[in-house]
């Protein structure tokens, strides 16, 4: 291959790169739900060494209520397990959730999960044990990884529709960058569900 044909291959690459970035938050910006859901599921995010949700993970929190405020769903589901911080993901956000006003009997916590995979087995686990519908969920993070949250959460629900709180544009550039990525990792080791099957187009 000569340079200039490697130099356009490269640009090529970087342009579909580039563009799967802002494919990907632009989907989950986009996403709107409707009531008749039976849970809004928050896909866990990092605690603050002080036990505080971190500023992600607060606005993901604070999305999930508004949509539960809305009449969405009955039910919120926190998700995260323990990392550096002495709580656990799922404890620190269902902890704002009541300081913003919903009832501990309208929140479900799962304490075991490290990634989105496990977010949504866990969620899905938490939700039977409680006795609760598990069918129509919505799932909430940040906006360039509504996608594949969606993709994952329709392994374990069905159906699933999504919703993308908006991080601050410099999170949104390198998180997106980063998601398309995570994107490709997952599709390679099967753990995306296929095609659009049991996914709610909100």
């Amino acid at each position: 291959m000569t340079r200039h044909r490697l130099l356009r291959a490269l640009l090529m690459s970087l342009s579909l790169f580039l563009a799967a970035a802002v494919a990907l938050d632009a989907h989950g910006r986009r996403a709107r739900v409707e009531p008749g859901h039976d849970a809004i599921v928050v896909a866990g995010c990092r605690v603050l060494p002080d036990g505080r949700p971190s500023q992600a993970l607060a606005r993901r929190t604070r999305h999930a209520v508004a949509l539960w405020q809305q009449g969405v769903a009955p039910v919120l589901v926190f998700t995260g397990g323990l990392g550096a911080a002495p709580i656990a993901e799922s404890e620190a956000a269902a902890a704002l959730a009541r300081e913003l006003g919903v009832p501990a009997q309208a929140i479900v916590t799962e304490g075991r999960s490290t990634s989105t995979e496990e977010n949504a087995r866990y969620a899905a686990a938490a939700l039977r044990d409680a006795g609760l519908p598990h069918g129509r969920i919505v799932v909430v993070s940040d906006s360039y990884h509504v996608w594949r949250a969606r993709r994952v959460f329709a392994r374990h629900f069905d159906p699933v529709a999504g919703a993308g709180s908006t991080p601050e544009p410099a999170v949104r550039v390198r998180g997106s960058l980063r998601e398309v990525l995570a994107v490709a990792g997952y599709a390679a080791a099967g753990r995306l569900s296929r095609g659009e099957r049991g996914i709610y187009r909100g």
